[in-house]
């Protein structure tokens, strides 16, 4: 499960969460896709370990939905990174600070789209 929640930007992100659960395993994510709704996976590195990550529709940049890099096992390696689904097709922009942008995505309906946090 992601910690994951849409909320305006009307107030900094002083609200808690409850503590990330363990590493996901192999198969223990279920993405919601299909239709008009698609997925997307950002990948990190360890030092993002626990990072919020914002996405805001790129017409809207105050509605956001966020959810935390966390540890997924798969196979034999480790990879950091946050999933964010259900989202309904159209442009996103991914912020790297309340005001910064990090890059701009397009998810497509029954997709996954996928980027690399640099």
């Amino acid at each position: 499960m992601t910690d994951q929640h849409t909320h305006s930007r009307t107030h900094t992100h002083a609200h808690t969460h409850a503590p990330l659960p363990d590493p996901s395993r192999e198969g223990s994510v279920v993405l919601e896709i299909g239709g008009t709704l698609g997925a997307l996976i950002i990948h990190t590195g360890l030092a993002e370990e626990g990072l919020e990550i914002e996405v805001s529709p790129t017409e809207d940049g105050t509605t956001r939905t966020h959810a935390a890099v966390r540890p997924r096992h798969l196979g034999g390696h480790t990879s950091h990174c946050a999933v964010i689904s259900p989202l309904p097709e159209g442009g996103y922009t991914l912020w790297r600070t309340a005001d910064t942008p990090e890059a701009t995505v397009v998810v497509r309906g029954g997709e996954v789209t996928e980027y690399r946090w640099k």
